[in-house]
Parts: C-alpha cells; structure tokens; sequence
C-alpha cells in the first residue's frame, strides 16, 4: 500500500488492541497484535489513513486512551491515532459498511471479529475492490470459503488469511525440511489456552464457533502446507469433543472443552500411501500453566521425523507477582523497544504475518506481481487454505451429526460428503 493507500481494522477487541473488559487484557497481548503492528507500519510508510469498526463506539474514547497509555508513551509518542465507526455515542452491528464504503478500490482491511461474521465482511470488501486479510479460521464452511475465491478473482481482490504460524521460523523451517524426510505418515498436534479465555470469549464460545475452528485451525493448516507440497490431499473426518469444564465456568451447555479432529490424507498419484493427522484443540489448560498458548507438533515420514515445543524456546522467567514460573515467546511479537526508544517487534512472525499483507497489496496495486504469483509463492491466500476450512469444517459435521464425513476433490473441485 503507497501511503496514501487506507486500511481499516474491523474489530477491536484483544488480538486488535488489547483492550478487553474496560482495560489491558490479561493474556500476552496487553497491547494487541493487529493495531500495535500497523502503527507501526504507518510509521514505516508502508501504510496511510487507520481506522478501526467496532459494534459498540461508547468504548473508542477507553481504547484511545488505553493505546496512548501503552503504546504512545512506551514507544517513543508512536502515533495511535484512527478514526473510528460508529460515532462514540452509537451501537451498530453493521458499522463496518460505513468504514469499507467510506474506502477506495485497492484500499484493504483486516478481520478480527467471530467467526460467524467472517463471511458477510469479506464479502461486502471483495465486491467493492477492496484487498482482505482475514484472521483463521478464513470462514466456518467451505461452500463460503469458495464462494470468496470467486468472487476475489472477479475484482482481482487479494484476500489472505492471518495463518501466522507459517511465518514461525521453526515451523517455516520444519516445512521445508519435510520436503526431504520422503512420504507423509504420521502427525500430531496439540494447542490449547486456559480457562480464562472462556471468559473473554463467553459471549459467542461454543455457540457462534468452538476450539477447533478457533485453535486447531494453526496446525491443520500447518500440516496441509507441508504435505500439499508432497501430493497428499485430506479424503475423510472423523472429530471427537469433550464436555464439562466450560459450562462449569456459564459457558453455552453445547461448549466443547477439548476437540481432537482426526484426519486421513492420500497421495494424490499413489493412493497406497496413506497418512493420519490428529489435531487437538483446547480452551479449558490450567489457568496457571505458565504459557498462554501451550502449543506443539510431532511430524513423522518415511525419513524421518520433526518435534517442535512452541511454547517453551528456552526462555522463562521467575515472577514473584505471577506466583509461578512463566514461558514467553517473543519470537511471535517481541514488545520490548529499541535502543531508541521506538517499538522493535517487526522480526516477530505475529508482525511479518501483517507485513507480507500489506506489501503484496502494494505490488499487486502497483502492478507489479498476480494473484496467480502470490498464491505460487505459497502465501496463506484463499486459494492456499482450502484444505483447512474443509478439515474444520468437517470436523464440526463429524461431531454434530456423529459421522465420518468425506471429503471429495474433483478436478480442482471441493465438495464434502
């Protein structure tokens, strides 16, 4: 994006600002993710004009405070200015119409809101030429995940999904180095956050969309980017979720605590070759696990295997006030600042995630590149992520309906059975 170029952020709450319940966030993201990142960026000259769409504008006059607290005065006065939708005295649920037409063709926006309004936002952008950088999972169904493929390819609208992890060094490396351990076999994940966040998240947990959709979404399209490479492809889902912790804490009696999805691949050219992925998600670990995101992989092939532990890089800190022993992860956002004074976090994979976005928006405005090019770059676009919504979207099929479901690809054609 050239600067004069706009980009909205629809959203604010934790990843975008980090504000939640009236102030910072318990978690990790104190100061948020999304907006932090793009400050930043507009400091860079990489992006012009912010603004940001909420529900409810009664909260900008807090979360402009809050991000002059933490983010202005901590890194060298970082201007955190934005305009915002709705007005500061208006509630309205379709705000973001109002910011994305108050855009121009080539312009962009971010998504960071439930998943259920994934869908109508993306869509409302796309048809209106307007660049799309949606948080995972990209939509709930696949039948709405293809419908954006098409009707992005009619504006030549880019649309990427904010599948960070790809971007993780270990797991960037861990996928290139899987293209030389030979077939596919065996893979297991594990991610999960702790009971706190059912509180963040009551309003719409289990009800709107559940931890698979929410946390396996990472993994699954992990382990899709580094088989899709070798030929396999996912042919059946069968899903399993366990109950009882959340509604303990007032959640939705439907809330799922842990999901496990289990996944059959296939060698598209020699069927014989046969691989199991199973993914487990969770929102209900200790509420003193010493990690926010406790997350790890094990990835087997017929040459060889790879075991990555996210959550603890060797770097833990002894805290009297926390009252345990803590793992952080700054390669994911570092938010200490620079000798200068200004903010340093722009190696974290968390940052080059946003950064990648807003620089293939700028090429493909200036001409420079194609969508077919930036989906052969092997970027997380639409087209890229097919898989994973299939996967999640089969693994919530599989749990309601009590079933394997299958999964058909014909042609370049999806459909789920």
């Amino acid at each position: 994006m050239a600067s004069e170029k706009k980009l909205v952020n629809v959203g604010t709450g934790e990843y975008t600002t980090g504000f939640v319940g009236g102030g910072a966030s318990g978690s990790d993201k104190k100061v948020g993710v999304v907006g932090l990142t793009l400050f930043d960026l507009r400091r860079r000259g990489k992006v012009g004009k912010l603004s940001m769409v909420g529900t409810n504008g009664t909260k900008f006059p807090a979360i402009r405070q809050h991000l002059d607290t933490n983010i202005s005065k901590v890194y060298n006065n970082l201007d955190t200015s934005f305009d915002s939708f709705p007005a500061n005295d208006a509630k309205d649920p379709d705000a973001y119409k109002a910011a994305i037409d108050a855009l121009s063709p080539g312009d962009a926006i971010t998504i960071f809101t439930p998943d259920t309004t994934h869908y109508p936002i993306a869509l409302y952008a796309i048809e209106r030429g307007i660049h799309v950088l949606i948080t995972k999972p990209a939509v709930k169904t696949l039948d709405h995940h293809l419908a954006l493929i098409e009707a992005a390819r009619k504006k030549n609208v880019f649309v990427f999904i904010e599948h960070h992890k790809r971007f993780d060094p270990a797991y960037a490396d861990a996928r290139f180095k899987a293209k030389k351990l030979g077939d596919f076999n065996y893979f297991y994940s594990y991610m999960s956050q702790p009971k706190s966040q059912l509180e963040t998240f009551k309003a719409w947990a289990g009800v709107d969309s559940d931890i698979s959709y929410y946390l396996n979404s990472h993994h699954v399209d992990i382990n899709d980017s580094m088989v899709t490479q070798l030929g396999y492809e996912p042919v059946k889902v069968s899903a399993s979720g366990a109950k009882g912790i959340a509604t303990s804490l007032g959640c939705d009696p439907i809330t799922e605590d842990t999901i496990t999805v289990l996944v059959t691949w296939k060698k598209k050219d020699d069927p014989s070759k046969i691989a199991t992925g199973v993914y487990t998600a969770s929102w209900t670990a200790p509420q003193k696990a010493g990690v926010h995101s406790n997350q790890y992989f094990h990835y087997m092939a017929s040459g060889g295997e790879v075991r990555i532990n996210q959550a603890k890089r060797g770097y833990d800190v002894a805290d009297d006030e926390a009252g345990q022993l803590q793992w952080f992860n700054p390669f994911y956002m570092k938010y200490a600042p620079d000798e200068e004074g200004n903010f340093n976090g722009q190696t974290g994979y968390g940052y080059i995630s946003f950064e990648k976005f807003v620089d293939a928006v700028n090429a493909l405005n200036a001409g420079t590149v194609t969508l077919d090019e930036l989906d052969a770059r092997g970027l997380p676009t639409l087209a890229n992520t097919i898989a994973t919504t299939a996967i999640l979207h089969a693994g919530r099929i599989a749990i309601d309906e009590d079933r394997e479901v299958k999964i058909e690809i014909k042609d370049g054609s999806w459909k789920l059975v």
